[in-house]
């Protein structure tokens, strides 16, 4: 069997980086309706949702450039959690049916990030000394 473990880091750096541009896009249609508004959501914005934007906006740019990754990534983590539980478990407790797959596979991506770390491609490893 081919040992695969050599490619860990970039695969996971893929992850990181691809879970990050979709977590922005999130944040782009709650303040820029692009690429379409979010769906039953008023304008102007409620608190709690330019709240969750500005989360998503700053955790998605950072884990982006992999830049103090773990804790953005907790971060990040927990806002899927709290949307989960306060704006889809409300309509049910089976995920395919209140529209929550995305809040759990984004929250769950996150924690592992999370304690991961951001693989290949980060600020935070450019940022490390190099050991001998």
């Amino acid at each position: 069997m081919t040992d695969t473990s050599k490619w860990t880091p970039y695969v996971l750096a893929i992850l990181r980086i691809i879970t990050a541009l979709l977590f922005l896009e999130h944040a782009t249609m709650k303040f820029l309706q692009f690429p379409g508004p979010i769906q039953g959501v008023p304008y102007p914005l409620p608190t709690i949702m330019i709240i969750a934007g500005a989360i998503e906006v700053i955790t998605s740019a950072l884990m982006l450039v992999g830049f103090q990754t773990r804790i953005a990534a907790f971060i990040a983590s927990g806002e899927m959690a709290a949307a989960y539980f306060m704006g889809h478990m409300p309509y049910g407790f089976w995920p395919a049916v209140n529209m929550g797959e995305v809040a759990i596979l984004f929250c769950f991506i996150f924690l592992y990030i999370a304690f991961a770390g951001g693989g290949a491609w980060t600020l935070d490893t450019a940022r490390r000394p190099a050991t001998a």
